[in-house]
């Protein structure tokens, strides 16, 4: 039960919303399938509330354990005392756990101890006190020239050592100093000796100073990896001042000789043992919000790609382009599968020019190819260029494709499975003409990791960022829905309920008995049992099925209601596909029972009106200016259209088809002022930008979305160390169709950093 209020206290959620939804998970019901199909016992919650139960679920199971583990550790060493259980029992909060554990925990020989091991500890506390006394009066009975303690000044250095381990043990001490760290802390760089030229991607941070509550997740995660890379030597501190203040306003009660070595022992204390714990804390906190705001701006880039619209089931010429080893060029049929393979090398004079025109003249013919995919990457404007002159049909569709991450599917066991026989570049090329068609259904193949939409990826919490981008791409995936005919396994993998056995199960069962003609057919394939249907039949889709709900969203479960429906209104099932007026022809209460209400019913209802609908913007054709293709086609003021590659915490990148992305800083995103770049740009939207700066020896280009922009250089950005060149640029929540990953802190030194 502690775990339900520990939930429901921090998401401010009912704690009957709680129960259910963590019942439903331990009975293996996944996140989507609850925010979809159980909203009677949640509370309508939906993927971003359910996947925070979720976590903060097994946070609370962290902190339960290590209760465990620190009662066991008192027990042993005979500390424990009811009053001290009843503390661990009654907190939450994880440091302040450690607080109440921190003056019982196993410790090397520590100078404090080795004063007490001199029977120095009573003058200690004599002093600590605070009454008045004279220490140097005091300490004359505790000389002992066998112990070491040779002379009063002995004996007081002693005692000072014993209180300043006192204080560094005192809760209220560290609450209070958290609390200064938290909100008064300045983030500081300085360049480290000689690192001055090995360094100089980080020279904006080798004078850097700045609040550590204001400071964003991009500048923190900057400086860290300088400091790893021994460029940069960073701290995180308060003002001294302020910190001696505070232990001053706390410990100190007197005026006497005895409150001097008190506030001796505070400042030892504070030098010595609490800026160096605090300092850790800070680190180790302020990292976490740096990965969590990084992580979400890796996922809400990744939904966006993953989401781009899809031109849909059409026959593709898909190239992946080359100067030197010429171009790749594939043919596909309408649901991607691989007709034929060649080799051109056009802009490599003009005989192979002729050649290559020929070639894919007559593959345009032979195949009725609907569109030609182009790679984005090398000779790809000069491949568009040459494609676009060739005097094709005006119904073909010829547009560059972001090629990203298209070389390590070519490589991956996935690729090697599926064309075992052929070249990697061969393998580019078809991900490339399947990645127009269907882009979520192609990159569910490859690592987001390797999409080129993330920012810091390999310096944040490996295992956060796993989960959160798995999150995503699952909630994308369920959200879409998925053509159970079509679909690879790799995209049946995402599938609320299945996995990457179950996926396999159902391509060979449906290779082998051939199309599904119902839902219900699943119950046939090799281990997929009552509870794996239950989660993944809503979010699988046969089209032209014996059933018509079989297409849509509507979970079998419900199609009793739906029949009822029909039979109320004198009709078969087939004629309510499609009408808008369900909830206004029928009283939606009178179908009600105990598991089913009406927000359920108002989704079927929705869902009959438009079945099966997809999520996705409709495709529409995108083409760069003509005549500039490279950097050095560039000038200031040139207003170009461009496609988002990637958004970041200060600014976002745009392809303007130069083979250098530009960078949109957030002070030239618009003439209002812009506090988070993502409210603004999205991965894969298409923008207008004016080219503001061109840097060519850095290969940096400055872009303004301004009406009026000035042109010239902007400002050098100590927001960033130095943008990544595209091909090293790392490659989670949006909107309300999937979980907006946050990190639950879960101690209040962190939920100030966050405020």
């Amino acid at each position: 039960m502690d775990n339900i209020i520990f939930i429901s206290e921090r998401l401010e959620l009912s704690p009957a919303q709680v129960t259910e939804t963590l019942n439903l998970l331990d009975q293996g019901a996944t996140v989507p399938f609850i925010a979809r199909y159980r909203k009677e016992a949640t509370g309508s919650l939906d993927e971003v509330a359910v996947a925070e139960i979720r976590d903060l679920a097994a946070q609370f199971r962290e902190l339960q354990a290590r209760k465990t583990s620190i009662l066991a550790s008192l027990e042993k060493n005979g500390h424990l005392t009811d009053e001290l259980t009843a503390q661990i029992k009654a907190t939450n909060v994880l440091t302040t756990l450690e607080d109440i554990y921190l003056p019982y925990r196993p410790k090397r020989r520590t100078k404090g101890q080795q004063a007490r091991e001199k029977g120095l500890e009573p003058l200690a506390e004599a002093i600590f006190a605070q009454t008045g006394i004279h220490p140097e009066i005091m300490a004359k009975d505790f000389l002992d020239m066998e112990k070491g303690v040779e002379t009063e000044a002995d004996a007081l250095a002693g005692a000072i050592d014993i209180m300043a381990e006192w204080i560094n043990e005192q809760g209220a001490v560290r609450k209070s100093l958290r609390e200064l760290y938290a909100k008064k802390s300045t983030i500081t760089c300085r360049v480290a000796s000689g690192m001055e030229e090995k360094g100089a991607k980080f020279r904006d941070y080798f004078e850097w100073n700045e609040s550590l509550h204001e400071a964003p997740s991009h500048r923190i995660l900057a400086a860290r990896r300088g400091e790893r890379e021994e460029v940069l030597n960073l701290t995180i501190r308060p003002a001294e001042t302020d910190a001696l203040h505070i232990l001053h306003h706390l410990l100190v009660t007197g005026d006497g000789p005895d409150s001097v070595l008190v506030r001796q022992a505070l400042e030892q204390c504070y030098k010595r043992l609490l800026s160096r714990s605090m300092e850790t804390e800070a680190r180790m906190l302020s990292k976490e919000r740096a990965d969590s705001e990084a992580i979400t701006v890796f996922a809400d880039n990744l939904r966006e790609l993953l989401l781009a619209p899809p031109m849909g089931a059409r026959r593709v010429l898909g190239i992946d382009p080359g100067f030197r080893t010429g171009c790749k060029v594939v043919c596909l049929d309408s649901q991607g599968k691989l007709l034929h393979h060649d080799t051109i090398f056009p802009n490599m004079g003009e005989q192979k020019d002729r050649k290559a025109a020929e070639t894919i003249r007559d593959l345009v013919t032979r195949f009725a190819v609907d569109a030609v995919a182009i790679g984005n990457g090398t000779a790809g404007r000069e491949t568009e260029r040459f494609v676009k002159g060739l005097g094709l049909p005006k119904e073909i569709i010829i547009t560059l494709v972001n090629e990203s991450g298209a070389s390590i599917y070519s490589a991956s066991e996935v690729a090697r499975r599926e064309f075992p026989d052929l070249d990697l570049t061969v393998r580019g090329s078809v991900s490339i003409g399947r990645r127009l068609m269907d882009p979520l259904s192609e990159l569910v193949k490859i690592d987001p990791k390797s999409i080129g939409v993330g920012q810091y990826q390999h310096d944040v919490d490996q295992n956060a960022l796993r989960q959160a981008l798995d999150d995503t791409v699952v909630s994308c995936v369920n959200g879409v829905g998925v053509d159970i005919n079509r679909a690879s396994a790799e995209l049946l993998t995402y599938i609320s309920g299945l996995g990457p056995q179950l996926a396999k199960n159902i391509v060979t069962y449906r290779d082998e008995t051939g199309p599904f003609q119902a839902r219900k057919a699943l119950l046939k394939v090799p281990r997929l049992g009552p509870k794996a249907y239950e989660q993944c039949a809503g979010f699988l889709r046969i089209m032209e099925g014996k059933n018509p709900l079989d297409g849509s969203a509507v979970h079998p479960e419900s199609y009793g209601i739906v029949d009822a429906m029909a039979r109320d209104l004198g009709v078969k099932v087939a004629s309510l596909i499609g009408r808008s007026d369900l909830k206004r022809v029928l009283d939606l209460s009178a179908y009600t029972s105990e598991t089913v209400g009406i927000p359920t019913l108002t989704d079927i209802c929705d869902e009959l009106a438009k079945p099966g609908r997809d999520p996705r913007d409709d495709f529409k054709l995108f083409n760069y200016q003509e005549g500039v293709e490279t950097m050095d086609d560039l000038e200031e003021g040139m207003r170009l259209p461009g496609v988002v590659t990637n958004v970041t915490a200060f600014g976002a990148f745009v392809d303007i088809g130069v083979h250098q992305d530009g960078l949109v800083h957030i002070s030239q995103m618009s003439d209002k002022f812009v506090k988070n770049p993502a409210d603004v740009m999205k991965v894969h939207q298409k923008v207008q930008v004016v080219v503001i700066g061109v840097d060519k020896p850095r290969k940096r280009i400055s872009l303004s979305m301004k009406t009026r922009p000035a042109t010239g250089d902007t400002p050098p950005d100590r927001q960033q160390p130095a943008p990544m060149p595209k091909a090293k640029r790392r490659p989670l929540k949006k909107s309300g169709s999937g979980p907006e990953k946050r990190q639950p802190f879960n101690n209040p030194f962190a939920d100030l950093l966050k405020k």
